[in-house]
Order: structure tokens, then sequence, then C-alpha cells
């Protein structure tokens, strides 16, 4: 049943991903200030000829105005000279084999060019989910077993008012606090390490790497911890209140035995299902807000960047890069919950 069940959505992903990326190619072809013409804008203008020229500067260098047959070679040269349809084929072809093209805009392929951003993108998605993980479980679990005391209501509150805030408001007011503004000069402006962090020991290369990474960590997990907390204090509470709860403490078992031994596993399941994919997905976690503020450049940068360039070959390879990932990530939750308990079936996991 789970040979089978796992084919089954292996093969969904095809079509899934086919139609994610049939809507996004066709919805480009219609976006008006595509990468042709904001190149021949470039080259009208040849004191602002900017990196996107590059492939075609020698071509077109000094260019004042281009006539018919140059905007057809542009064309030809960016391969857009061909049917929608045929492009889309090819395209889709080419990503078969994860050979996503080069960039518009930068000297790169577009593999290179993720690849390159991921070191921001790690830090900030797996440090973010680490932490919200190690300091939200505990302290869901601490809330439900005093919900209603004053710890519960203050944690709350506390925690309410940081998913108000939104994380680069807080991100500013870190960084006039702590980072130098009207206050205290404590943590860095800007960048994942130090300029001459290729030159240090390996401490304190480690230890140069978390005070850069602090701040925006910080600004990244206080919004998601209202949300983890609050699964966590709800379904232990709701596992609480059930009868074989009672029935374990008329049998005279002690609290935290009844807590961990009984409540423990049956709580945390929709807790740990969801693993896998938070901690695939946490790898590729762009915030293009929180990278702006502390000068990071990272994935949610690059994409934005992308995108209001017209970068045509990084906005579709990433995506399907993440749309694939996104699948393989919920097909692993679906698996986890019945490797985690037994009693689901696949067909209900399924539904």
């Amino acid at each position: 049943m789970m040979t089978y069940y796992i084919i089954k959505r292996l093969l969904l992903i095809i079509p899934t991903l086919l139609g994610v990326m049939l809507v996004t190619f066709t919805v480009t072809q219609f976006v008006p200030g595509g990468p042709i013409e904001q190149l021949i804008n470039q080259l009208r203008n040849p004191y602002h000829i900017g990196e996107s020229a590059s492939g075609a500067e020698g071509l077109y260098r000094g260019a004042t105005g281009l006539d018919e047959e140059k905007i057809t070679e542009l064309k030809k040269f960016y391969g857009f000279d061909k049917p929608a349809y045929e492009r889309f084929w090819i395209m889709m072809k080419q990503y078969l084999t994860f050979d996503f093209g080069d960039s518009y805009f930068h000297h790169k392929t577009v593999l290179e060019l993720v690849i390159s951003k991921l070191p921001v993108s790690v830090s900030l998605g797996l440090w973010t989910f680490i932490l919200t993980y190690l300091i939200c479980i505990p302290l869901g679990i601490a809330k439900a077993t005093r919900d209603g005391s004053a710890f519960d209501v203050i944690t709350s509150t506390l925690i309410l008012i940081g998913y108000a805030i939104p994380g680069f408001v807080l991100g500013i007011l870190l960084l006039v606090l702590l980072g130098g503004g009207s206050f205290w000069d404590l943590f860095p402006l800007r960048g994942l390490v130090s300029d001459n962090w290729h030159q240090l020991s390996t401490v304190d290369k480690i230890l140069d790497y978390l005070w850069h990474i602090t701040l925006p960590i910080i600004s990244l997990m206080v919004g998601s911890f209202a949300v983890m907390t609050m699964l966590t204090k709800n379904s232990f509470i709701e596992e609480i209140r059930k009868q074989y709860v009672l029935t374990a403490r008329v049998k005279g078992l002690k609290e935290n035995a009844i807590l961990y031994k009984h409540v423990f596993r049956n709580a945390i399941i929709p807790l740990i299902t969801g693993f896998p994919a938070a901690f695939i997905l946490s790898f590729f976690t762009g915030s293009l807000l929180i990278e702006t503020i502390f000068s990071l450049d990272g994935i949610g940068l690059l994409s934005y960047e992308s995108v209001i360039k017209r970068d045509y070959p990084v906005v579709l390879g990433t995506l399907y890069m993440f749309t694939l990932l996104g699948l393989f990530a919920k097909l692993l939750t679906d698996i986890s919950y019945v490797l985690i308990d037994p009693r689901i079936q696949f067909e209900s996991v399924n539904q």
C-alpha cells in the first residue's frame, strides 16, 4: 500500500509541476517591459549600459537607435525569435536535466547563481527552523500544563505582540537600538561575515558569523513563535483532556509520567509530521525585506530583482526548483504521518 501510494504521488508531481510552469510561462508572455525591451532601452542610452547588455555589448556598443534588423538579431540572440510554445517545450526539456540556462543580467548560470545565494538563505532558514522548534515546543508544553495561569497569560501576550510586529519593523528597531544607531553599537549593520573573515581563526570565524546573523534571525524568528507555540499548546491541551489521561490519573500515575509517556507521543504528531518539509524548505528560505535591511544578498533579494528585471531564466528556473522541492516535501510529510502513527492509513492521508 505504501509503495502504491508513493508511486501515485510521484506520478501526480508531473502534471502539477507542468501546470505551474505553464501558467507562469504564459503570464510572462503578457508582462510588459520584457528583457528585450529593457536591453534596447539600455543600448539606446550608452551611458547606462548595465550588466544585462554585456552579452550583446560587442555587437551594439554605443548604439543610439536600433532598426528592425538589429532588434530581430537581438531577439534571436536571446531565443525570442521562436514561437512561445516551442520555447516552452525547449525549456521543459532542459529543465528535466536541471539545465536552467543563463541569467540575462548576470555572468552566471541560474544554478550557479542560486548556489551563490544559498549561504544567506541557509543561514536565515535553518537557524530560524532549529530555534523555533527548540524554543516553541517546550514553551507550548509549559503553557499547556499551566493553562490559564499567570505564566500562560503573560507569555501569550508577549508572543502575540511579537507576532503583531512585522519582521522588517523589528529589524529596523534592532538596528537602531543595537547596531550603532542612536543607542548601542553591539552588532554589525550589514553582511553575513566581516570583510576580514578569511583571515580569522576557526573559532573567530564561527563567532563572527554568529555575531552577524543574530539580529536577522531574531527579526525572522519572533513572528513564527506564535504559530508554533500555540499549535503545540492546543495539541497538548486536546490530549490532556481525553479520557485515557483521566484514567491514568485515577490509576495513580504521576503527572510527568502521563505527560511524557502518554500525552507527548500523541500530541507531538502534528508537529513532527511537518518537520521533514519544514527542514527541507528552510534551506531555501528567502526574505526580501530582512535581506535588504541587513544587506544580505540571498535568494529573497535575487527573486525580487529577477521579477523586476524580467530575468525569465532565473524566475522560471527557481520556480521549477522550489515547486519540485515543495511537492517532494509534501510527500515526505504525508509519509511521516504513517511512519509516526501506524493507525493513519494512506487513504485518509490523501483525502
